[in-house]
């Protein structure tokens, strides 16, 4: 079978390359074409964009780079007929991925889609268009499978993938020597893994080295940032930024402060104290104050439905604010405690690994059914 794949960030890029290795499994002639990033890169040469060409974030940094974005969407469409896949295999980036979804509609393309947009925290009426243009969706939260089923639509919860890119992770036990790191405790940095985040986040997190220097802080870096970009940002610091290794960071971390996304479950799954954090453009922020529906930002709060960890949005994210919610879960035992109870609640919910596998095999049944 042909595959074409499309996610447009680095948390995609990720399960897109545990889905690609899974399908290969239940399918040995299977070919890939794809827009993700290096870890899909790993496992099919057949890459047609990189997702730095196409992460843009907040509803003003998407106007400013409209023509970009319009130019990837007809580059995307011309490639999709000039190869015409047995499956479009979408990977959440919902702005994008639903307008391709519609074009591969009409053009009689099987459209999967693999980790549901965002739906139910904005203009749930997307789920009308989603209805008409998806044939099949794979959802990897609990709550997702009621809110569709509240909308007449069947979908098929396979799992968390983010279970299986851990349980497959191949710790280092030789983290701190390899990295030359010290003994003492160490506080973990995630900005995120794109340009604004970085740029608004990082500045605040590193205040903190001067708060707790009985602590070693370390950055994990983005793949797609150098080690020199990154210097920008230290304010004279001294703290070092770890590349491909966020896992054996989290690991080996007493506490982090973690940009909202999918890093804040990661480092929940890996039973490690966090505070989440965004910033965005302040028009962006306005806008979504308008549109999104929801109680928390942060997946770990979304799932369990109560606040877990504490979140600290917009001008709440600043130096003040951060070293209070640190001090709290470094030193406040009861406090630390507690967090990590609430994220026993969070691991049954999620269940086990296997995500990445049940997809693909539902993808190779419902193919074989048209």
């Amino acid at each position: 079978m042909k595959y074409y794949i499309i996610t447009g960030e680095a948390s995609g890029d990720l399960h897109g390359s545990n889905l690609m290795r899974a399908l290969k499994k239940v399918d040995s002639a299977a070919e890939f074409r794809f827009w993700g990033g290096d870890l899909m890169l790993a496992e099919s040469e057949n890459i047609r964009k990189h997702y730095k060409d196409m992460a843009f974030m907040g509803f003003v940094e998407v106007v400013v780079n409209l023509r970009k974005i319009f130019k990837n969407l007809s580059d995307c469409k011309n490639d999709l007929l000039a190869n015409r896949p047995d499956a479009l295999i979408l990977i959440d980036f919902p702005g994008f991925n639903l307008k391709i979804a519609e074009f591969a509609k009409r053009n009689d393309i099987k459209v999967f889609y693999y980790i549901s947009p965002k739906v139910w925290a904005w203009n749930q009426k997307r789920v009308l268009k989603i209805k008409k243009v998806v044939d099949h969706m794979f959802c990897i939260l609990p709550f997702e499978v009621d809110f569709y089923d509240k909308w007449g639509m069947k979908v098929d919860y396979v799992g968390n993938p983010l279970l299986d890119a851990i349980a497959a992770y191949p710790f280092n036990s030789n983290f701190r020597n390899d990295n030359q790191l010290d003994s003492k405790p160490i506080v973990a940095f995630l900005p995120g893994s794109r340009k604004q985040e970085i740029e608004r986040l990082l500045p605040e997190m590193v205040k903190m080295q001067a708060h707790f220097p009985e602590k070693q802080f370390v950055i994990a870096g983005a793949p797609t940032f150098t080690a020199e970009y990154y210097e920008q940002f230290k304010q004279g610091t001294q703290i070092p930024v770890v590349f491909g290794k966020t896992y054996d960071l989290l690991k080996n971390a007493e506490a982090a402060i973690v940009a909202s996304g999918t890093a804040t479950l990661e480092t929940a799954l890996l039973d490690v104290p966090q505070v989440v954090v965004y910033k965005g453009n302040p028009l962006s922020i306005g806008i979504a104050k308008v549109l999104v529906k929801i109680r928390f930002i942060s997946l770990v709060n979304l799932i369990v439905d109560k606040l877990v960890v504490k979140e600290l949005i917009q001008d709440d994210c600043n130096e003040k604010n951060l070293k209070a919610e640190l001090d709290s879960i470094l030193n406040d035992e009861q406090y630390r405690n507690t967090m990590l109870q609430n994220y026993d609640e969070l691991d049954q919910q999620m269940g086990e690994p296997g995500a990445s596998e049940r997809t693909a095999k539902l993808i190779m049944e419902y193919l074989s059914l048209k």
